[in-house]
């Protein structure tokens, strides 16, 4: 079992997280401490969904990486609401919406291994 900090999803999400922490924090007041706070907290349990993934037995891995996957949807959810009330512009929007995508793109690779799913 390789440490948390070594796999590229957590490394990935992990980016994620500060750039929206950094992000948030210039949020208008109206939106910091809404859609901001819950931005962070999906986020947040996100990184803690693929901690547990790691640490946990074969049999429970499967559901912290379904719990990491439904962050993701989450977090795409908020991002889009965020661009669509104008809070970010379109580019930082591209830009988080990358993360999230290369997040997502890892952690369902992660499970189509743990079941042995091939394509």
């Amino acid at each position: 079992m390789a440490l948390y900090t070594a796999l590229p999803v957590y490394k990935v999400a992990y980016d994620l997280l500060i750039e929206i922490f950094k992000r948030t924090k210039l949020f208008s007041r109206e939106y910091k401490y809404t859609v901001g706070e819950r931005l962070k907290n999906e986020t947040l349990d996100l990184i803690l969904c693929i901690y547990k993934a790691n640490k946990s037995q074969k049999q429970n891995r499967l559901q912290y990486i379904a719990g990491a996957r439904e962050n993701v949807e989450t977090i795409r959810l908020l991002l889009r609401l965020t661009k669509d009330l104008q809070i970010i512009g379109n580019k930082p929007f591209v830009f988080l919406n990358s993360k999230v995508e290369d997040v997502s793109v890892q952690l369902v690779g992660w499970q189509k291994y743990m079941t042995g799913v091939t394509e």
